[in-house]
């Protein structure tokens, strides 16, 4: 007789077997050899997956749409950083829950060269931590205590290469040929001079071109990000067998959250960008079943840097779905363009195309991440108000470094391309809404202003449908970190500006009564926790933008199960009128006062959420 166990693996894959090995036929010609492996590599992992995560499973296929309501809040951290290690990480999720977070988003942790893994992205070993961070019994460790209380944990996984010290690099640099075919090997300059034809540049300054030559090997190497990231061939159906293997690897450690780290390069043809060709789909959609398969409790989320309307396909469709999740990159920068221009216009824009989006497509949205602010903005769009690219991107960068006389914003450039004007920008949420030019100033008005402002962002955040995520510290308010600058690894690189240590020291602050650390940490553990008691925040809400007549005031019209709620948010230096007419008894649900939702003034960097429920 057949165990229960058994019945259950093979229930699973006879519901996807035929779209699975149609799909693996056709990437690579019929193989198999080759998908015959696949399909015992899935069940290898399904059997030695613990049983407390088959029970987390069943629980999450019971509940297949539990990330989508309006209870969850993630938080982004360096482990290193906020913890010290995975056990000091787990020391703090008494800390982490009281935020009202409910999962941790742990950057690269995995083995990496020391001071050339781009911050753990150059990944020598899928299957070991970092040793200083601790083992993957300690991830394990992390994971079930995060269950227990009723919380996820997301990690990245890197897909398009591997460091140049991983074991198959190493063997591919010996001149094994099984290995260099797991990469992008050349013999002379003649093909990658072709890709290069096509092919943009990742880092033009700091890491120009997308081939390097290894001496060692006699050969050329393709490495699209930096030198010592070499990319992975998925032509190859042993680097995909392998690279699925990895991670469902990591899954059976209790990853609930997976992150397709740059997942929109995995597929190189000639004479194309090498972006988003079809093949990524099915590589992606192949991930996915293989997941349904042996842990049908995780998520995949795109790391797809794009406007919504080119990143929509990494979804999938409703019948055959890739990734769960992806982020709302644009809306963060175009938020910062209206702190910058406090003009609403681009804003109400980019919300309208992302409000018209099926709900079942679940973004992530954030103010600040661990990355830099790049400047993607919808400029057909700004050209009709005479706005120039390269003039616009230059203001930008000078406000938000606090080079414009009305700006008290803190912020360092990034990746700086003075031919293009093409600069990113860096800095914590606290310092680039002038929280720290106000602390060094000692001026207590401007800090109640920047601090209202910090306060307002975050709520609209939450306004947003989807998943709100804060980078650990902004929930402190925790300012730029220049200690970098001292440091000869880190002191070119100015992301590093907003990914100092979480500062203990300060967080004890928030129990302190006026400190900026108590206000901004009570505030958004109230917005969450309103959030979560209303569903009109739930992502299958309707979701419209509320016509203000004023170019200064943002709003957001919400519906769902009888609930409306009518958000507004004063990006303007002055006391602005939102010219609404909204009929009904509105409730001011950061005070519980009723509130008439006609001509509203909302007061310099604020914001009203007003909800009413229509009686049956």
């Amino acid at each position: 007789m057949r165990k229960k166990t058994d019945t259950v693996f093979e229930t699973r894959l006879s519901e996807y077997k035929d779209e699975l090995k149609w799909l693996y036929g056709e990437l690579y010609h019929n193989d198999e050899h080759a998908f015959d492996y696949f399909i015992s590599m899935l069940r290898y992992f399904y059997d030695n997956r613990a049983k407390d995560l088959k029970e987390w499973d069943a629980k999450k296929e019971a509940d297949p749409s539990w990330y989508t309501g309006c209870d969850m809040m993630g938080m982004l951290m360096y482990t290193n950083c906020f913890g010290g290690t995975l056990k000091g990480v787990q020391e703090h999720l008494d800390y982490v829950q009281s935020c009202g977070v409910n999962y941790i988003h742990l950057m690269p942790l995995l083995e990496s060269p020391k001071d050339r893994s781009d911050g753990g992205y150059a990944v020598s070993d899928f299957r070991k931590v970092q040793p200083e961070l601790g083992t993957m019994e300690d991830l394990a460790d992390l994971s079930r205590d995060l269950h227990e209380r009723g919380m996820s944990l997301c990690l990245d996984f890197v897909m398009n290469h591997t460091s140049e010290d991983h074991e198959w690099a190493i063997r591919a640099r010996r001149g094994e040929r099984e290995f260099q075919e797991r990469y992008f090997f050349f013999d002379d300059w003649t093909e990658p001079n072709d890709y290069e034809e096509t092919v943009p540049q990742v880092f033009p300054q700091t890491a120009p071109g997308n081939f390097i030559w290894c001496g060692e090997a006699g050969k050329v190497v393709m490495t699209t990000f930096y030198p010592y990231q070499w990319d992975l061939n998925y032509r190859n159906p042993t680097v995909f067998n392998d690279m699925t293997a990895n991670m469902l690897y990591l899954c059976n450690q209790g990853v609930d959250i997976i992150r397709l780290d740059a997942v929109p390069y995995i597929w190189k043809t000639l004479g194309t960008n090498c972006r988003n060709l079809p093949q990524v789909h099915t590589l992606v959609r192949m991930m996915h079943i293989a997941a349904k398969i042996v842990c049908p409790g995780t998520l995949f989320l795109g790391e797809v840097v794009m406007e919504p309307s080119k990143v929509v396909p990494y979804f999938g469709t409703l019948e055959k779905p890739e990734c769960q999740m992806l982020y709302n990159v644009t809306t963060m920068a175009t938020t910062w363009h209206t702190v910058a221009t406090k003009d609403v216009k681009l804003l109400k824009h980019q919300l309208g195309i992302i409000f018209n989006l099926p709900k079942q497509y679940i973004f992530l949205n954030y103010l600040r991440c661990h990355d830099d602010i790049g400047w993607g903005l919808d400029y057909d769009f700004l050209r009709g108000f005479g706005v120039k690219q390269v003039d616009h991107k230059r203001f930008l960068n000078d406000y938000l470094r606090g080079y414009i006389n009305n700006s008290s914003s803190r912020g360092e450039l990034y990746n700086d391309d003075p031919a293009l004007g093409d600069a990113r920008l860096c800095g914590t949420t606290a310092s680039l809404c002038g929280i720290e030019a106000a602390e060094y100033e000692r001026d207590d008005y401007k800090l109640a202003w920047a601090i209202k402002l910090d306060i307002m962002l975050h709520a609209f955040l939450l306004t947003q449908s989807g998943i709100p995520v804060l980078y650990s510290g902004d929930e402190i308010g925790q300012l730029n970190d220049y200690k970098y600058h001292e440091d000869p690894v880190k002191w070119g690189d100015s992301r590093y500006l907003h990914r100092g240590n979480f500062d203990w020291e300060s967080a004890k602050n928030r129990r302190k009564k006026g400190t900026r650390e108590k206000q901004i940490f009570d505030a958004i553990k109230k917005l969450a926790k309103i959030r979560r008691e209303h569903r009109v925040f739930d992502s299958a809400a309707d979701a419209w933008v509320v016509e203000t007549y004023n170019d200064r005031v943002l709003g957001i019209g919400r519906y769902y199960r009888d609930e409306k709620l009518i958000a507004l948010f004063n990006f303007g230096d002055y006391d602005e009128k939102a010219f609404i007419n909204e009929e009904g008894n509105y409730k001011n649900l950061m005070t519980g006062k009723r509130f008439d939702a006609k001509n509203v003034t909302v007061p310099a960097h604020d914001f009203y959420w007003l909800a009413m429920t229509y009686k049956r």
